[in-house]
């Protein structure tokens, strides 16, 4: 962290009483010494007011699965000769692991066997799950709701590690509604998810709120005509 003098304090106690021709002076100064200053950034996440239901989307979302996902990719793709970087990875973020084998079929001219790699993959992340944790926010937000409003997890997982990921972090107890891609014909973004999460919450559509981190996903909440929510800009996160 760099020197942060008693002066630099001054300058900013004092700001609003500075003479105008001062203020950039100061405001430079400012972000001059912030710029080696970590900040630990925290919004506060909230419940809409028109909710009668809540929908977590999982990895990304409620549990912090995407770093051990991606390393899980990319070491399953080596064997096939794929160079499975980040960029592909977030491109991806919410279509289910067999869908995205079809489409790197596609991308990269190779004919992996959809089902065989996805059980594969699954497997290199089941290996990982000890590195998972819950995303703080999101987690106690539905910790806090449970038995107060009917809620659901709609994944583009599948049953079995969407089960294994919940009781990896302690959630498992709060969720008996768990909406996965073997459970729709149509996936994020088409809607099919969160409406069947809504279905079996026996929640209106229009009365959900869905919280989502991918882009799939917050698009699929709106083709459902839901309450959306961006959780990305409420992680914990530093900036420089």
């Amino acid at each position: 962290m760099g020197d942060t003098s008693p002066s630099f304090f001054v300058y900013v106690t004092n700001f609003v009483d500075s003479p105008v021709k001062y203020k950039f002076l100061i405001i430079k100064l400012v972000c001059l010494f912030m710029s080696d200053i970590k900040l630990l950034v925290t919004m506060k996440l909230t419940i809409h007011p028109q909710a009668q239901g809540l929908i977590f989307d999982l990895d990304g979302t409620l549990v912090d699965t995407m770093p051990t996902h991606y390393i899980a990719w990319v070491n399953t793709m080596k064997k096939y000769g794929i160079d499975f970087t980040e960029e592909i990875f977030y491109k991806y973020a919410g279509v289910p692991t067999f869908k995205i084998v079809a489409l790197l079929n596609d991308e990269f001219g190779t004919k992996m066997e959809p089902e065989a790699v996805h059980e594969e993959k699954e497997q290199a992340f089941l290996d990982l799950i000890h590195l998972i944790s819950p995303v703080k926010q999101v987690a106690e937000l539905a910790i806090a709701n449970f038995g107060k409003l009917p809620m659901a997890i709609g994944t583009g997982g599948v049953p079995d590690v969407a089960q294994k990921t919940l009781e990896a972090v302690g959630l498992e107890k709060y969720f008996s509604i768990i909406v996965t891609s073997r459970h729709v014909k149509n996936f994020k973004p088409a809607p099919d998810t969160f409406l069947r999460c809504a279905e079996l919450m026996g929640v209106e559509p229009k009365f959900c709120q869905v919280f989502e981190d991918a882009e799939a996903g917050l698009q699929a909440g709106r083709n459902a005509g839901m309450i959306v929510t961006d959780v990305r800009p409420y992680y914990e996160k530093f900036i420089a």
